[in-house]
């Protein structure tokens, strides 16, 4: 059942007006089950001073493209009542005319948008109301005998208005509906949600989530766990399987789905998601239609359900499935635009936002992975209403045509303008090595703060996660994650580009930088010495490049690799044999790369900075010292030492290579393979020849 998270000794802190609807606003968008992400919205009529002084009956009402759990008073607009009534007593109103009548009863132009459903609260006769779209109530909405068992629950208590478009009309149906039933405590919107009202905003809470209540607990006692969904088809696979898969197919699947923009995937295998995809009944209740309008443009009006029977030895059948799968799901879509389309509109991407896999789990897809949740999340409140509306009779949806006027309805289409405009490395997944390191952690924030989602892979792993977790913090959750990596170990290069691959379904930018340096005479170099510097610089540098290069090509859709060399890649380091030739080896590998990706659109360039002390795990070792008797001074001379033999007179920092980085992973660059940059102030002897 859902709870009541009203907190009356919070509640009383506040002053009352918006800063009350706001709480109320927020704790009916925490519970899922209560509001979809950015659907549903709440009002509140209140007495203000207008700019003369005057009291004026004022409408705060959610703003169009916010989100109940999130939004602050900033996201509210106030609208004049006496300005709005008077529309009640018209017999029609477009779209068009009503978003330019309300913009012009604003009290403050600096407000949002109005919401569609504005007037949905403004005819309504009550000082607060809540229009949500609970799975219970939904279930009810879009169960085909509906109505006859909402009288069962709520006697003559409801108000059942039958599916129309938010507006101008359906908001004066459901007045008049209220209107004409002094009884009335509800309004159910079929197919659609939930309006309840109140007094107080306390007493409007408390009304939604009783008539919440009331719902589910009569479609609990309906419920037969063991036919949910027509009974089990498919038993799900062993967890460890069933992800293992995942990470296999998902670089198939981002490249299938990611047409002229990259999507990045997420992957869930929750209970209720296992239940619901390995369900007899799951394939075509999955094909019936969106679970609620404001679904759609998040989901599509259905997901792509895979019809493959769960074996772990048939991971190859599965990518040419879902290969095919996807390329037919796409060719669908687009005769449905074409059956549909209105002059002027432009399709959207044709690919699945949801993808079902039997024994496996969802896939979801999105601009960030933030979007990619956002479509499984409201695919969880799909499954949540088809559980509920199954068990009380059969599932029913909207229309094609109703679907598709909604996915492409212009005043939906608005709150997509709100966003910001996509940064450089939007959609783009890099892979960091040495990500907890001085140029790695750097790398990392520089890619993320213009977009990217990145993977910090050091042996470090608490220091990666330390990056990670400070990145998150800034940027939101899961824009990064830290993974334990030693480069010289081929199996654990394969896992953590599985646990790339299950992130975000896949990568994009590889940086390999991890790293270290040891220094010795040459006669004095040891093979213990020299074989490390190779492992490292060289076979660490060739096996995460392979496999981000069969990852890149499973994706089709190119890549940006960029190698950290060194100063002493093309210059023979003192004292530095296995170090110098390690580099030169690093930097020669990257050309060969080059020559072979460029059929692939995978690029690859190379770095060559100098002396970076600052944040280096390398400098804070041996190697400072062992440079600096090199060099006969002292450890703590070695920065004013080498920017003294800069012809520039600077020392070069993680953030100067970071830079370097980001040009190279950048659209300023997409010509540019093969190629190596030097950064590091201008050493002399470095000059390339």
């Amino acid at each position: 059942m859902v709870q009541s998270l009203w907190n009356a000794s919070k509640a009383a802190e506040l002053p009352g007006g918006l800063d009350e609807l706001v709480y109320r606003s927020n704790i009916i968008g925490e519970d899922r089950r209560v509001c979809n992400f950015g659907g549903g919205n709440t009002s509140s009529k209140t007495v203000v001073k207008d700019f003369r002084g005057r009291d004026v009956e004022v409408m705060y009402v959610k703003g169009s493209g916010s989100d109940l759990a999130t939004m602050k008073a900033g996201n509210f607009t106030g609208l004049r009542m006496e300005d709005i009534r008077p529309l009640f007593e018209r017999t029609e109103m477009t779209d068009e005319d009503m978003v330019a009548y309300l913009a012009n009863c604003m009290i403050d132009a600096k407000h949002p948008r109005a919401s569609i459903e504005t007037l949905l609260h403004a005819f309504l006769p009550f000082k607060h109301v809540d229009h949500t779209h609970p799975d219970a109530i939904i279930s009810l909405c879009c169960a085909d005998n509906g109505r006859q068992l909402a009288e069962e629950i709520f006697g003559n208590r409801f108000v059942w208005v039958p599916y129309v478009r938010p507006g101008f009309t359906l908001s004066k149906m459901i007045a008049e509906g209220v209107l004409a039933n002094p009884n009335a405590e509800l309004v159910l919107m079929e197919k659609h949600g939930l309006v309840t009202w109140g007094d107080t905003s306390e007493a409007c809470y408390a009304q939604t989530i009783k008539i919440i209540n009331e719902a589910e607990a009569y479609i609990e006692a309906r419920v037969d766990e063991a036919k949910l969904f027509g009974g089990v088809k498919h038993e799900a696979l062993p967890a460890e399987v069933r992800r293992a898969i995942a990470a296999e197919v998902m670089p198939t699947v981002r490249g299938a789905v990611s047409d002229e923009k990259r999507m990045i995937l997420s992957y869930d295998d929750g209970d209720v998601v296992m239940a619901f995809v390995g369900g007899k009944d799951s394939a075509e209740l999955s094909q019936v239609g969106a679970a609620c309008p404001d679904h759609l443009v998040h989901t599509k009006v259905v997901p792509l359900f895979v019809d493959w029977t769960p074996n772990a030895d048939d991971v190859e059948g599965l990518k040419e499935k879902l290969a095919a799968s996807i390329a037919t799901y796409k060719e669908q879509y687009k005769q449905y635009f074409e059956r549909n389309k209105h002059d002027g509109d432009n399709m959207f991407e044709a690919a699945p936002r949801v993808i079902l896999i039997p024994g496996v789990g969802m896939i979801n897809t999105g601009k960030s992975w933030a979007m990619s949740q956002v479509s499984g999340a409201l695919y969880h409140r799909a499954i949540a209403v088809m559980r509920g509306a199954t068990a009380l009779g059969s599932f029913v949806s909207l229309s094609e045509n109703e679907s598709y006027n909604v996915e492409y309805w212009p005043l939906e289409l608005y709150k997509l303008t709100l966003a910001p405009a996509e940064a450089e490395f939007s959609r783009k997944v890099a892979f960091i090595t040495g990500g907890a390191g001085g140029i790695g952690s750097e790398t990392a924030r520089r890619l993320v703060s213009e977009g990217a989602h990145v993977v910090l892979a050091d042996l470090n792993l608490e220091g990666a996660q330390k990056v990670a977790d400070e990145i998150n913090g800034k940027y939101g959750d899961n824009r990064a994650v830290a993974v334990k990596m030693d480069v010289t170990s081929e199996e654990q290069v394969k896992a953590a580009y599985a646990e790339a691959a299950l992130a975000y379904g896949g990568v994009d930018i590889i940086v390999n930088n991890a790293g270290l340096a040891t220094s010795s005479p040459f006669d004095e170099t040891t093979l213990k010495e020299w074989n490390l510097n190779m492992n490292v610089l060289g076979t660490g540098y060739f096996l995460v490049a392979r496999e981000a290069f069969k990852l890149m090509k499973t994706q089709n859709a190119g890549g940006s690799m960029v190698f950290i060399g060194s100063k002493n890649s093309i210059y023979a380091g003192k004292n530095a044999t296995a170090y110098s030739a390690a580099k030169a080896l690093e930097a020669h590998l990257a050309r060969c790369i080059a020559a072979e990706g460029g059929e692939y659109g995978i690029r690859v360039n190379t770095i060559l900075p100098d002396a970076i002390l600052q944040g280096s795990a390398i400098w804070n070792g041996n190697w400072r010292n062992e440079r600096a008797a090199a060099y006969g001074i002292e450890p703590d001379q070695l920065e004013e030492y080498y920017r003294k033999r800069t012809t520039l007179l600077v020392n070069i920092y993680p953030r100067d290579i970071a830079e370097g980085v980001a040009f190279f992973a950048s659209s300023k660059s997409e010509k540019t393979t093969g190629c190596m940059l030097t950064i590091d102030g201008g050493v002399p002897a470095a000059f390339t020849r």
